[in-house]
């Protein structure tokens, strides 16, 4: 049966859409969410459980897992003219990364995550809010520091917001 499985190329785009809207289903029911908190209690990593499912997707769909895994590394590459198969791809990441955080962090902390990553995020939208009254110099003067303060700070989250106070001195600075 292995021979029957697709093994060679790169995925297509509607087996990678297909995989990545099948992951996001199944990390969404109880069960599977039970799976990779159960595997994390007994000391496994939920990465393993949550490359296992995507394994079991891919075995469903006629493809090699260990080929349609490695494909996975190549998305944004192949596809880098695609826009939408990428923002998919870095979608179903987000959602491995959080429920891999699920199992690991257990309801209460994971929960705290979500609403400091919901604060953060509307903290950034505030920000681009105020740097869109401003002109495209001073916003690429913002975007560098910004850039610089991310680099600066090993891309901890907190750095990749400028309060309204330290926009206006980098404006201040540049004129």
């Amino acid at each position: 049966m292995a021979s029957e499985l697709h093994s060679t190329g790169i995925l297509s785009r509607e087996q990678l859409l297909y995989l990545f809207h099948r992951f996001t289903f199944l990390t969404s029911q109880s069960d599977v969410k039970k799976r990779i908190s159960d595997a994390v209690q007994d000391n496994q990593e939920a990465v393993a459980v949550t490359t296992a499912i995507q394994e079991e997707i891919l075995l469903e769909m006629g493809v090699d897992p260990r080929f349609g895994i490695s494909c996975l590394g190549k998305v944004s590459t192949a596809y880098e003219n695609d826009r939408d198969l990428v923002i998919q791809f870095y979608k179903f990441l987000a959602k491995e990364e959080m429920a891999c955080d699920e199992a690991e962090l257990g309801k209460e902390e994971f929960l705290e995550k979500m609403l400091n990553q919901q604060k953060l995020q509307e903290q950034q939208l505030q920000m681009l809010k105020h740097m869109r009254k401003l002109n495209l110099d001073d916003q690429c003067a913002i975007l560098e520091k910004l850039h610089q303060n991310m680099e600066n700070g090993n891309y901890e989250s907190e750095t990749s917001i400028l309060s309204a106070e330290q926009i206006e001195e980098i404006v201040q600075r540049k004129v």
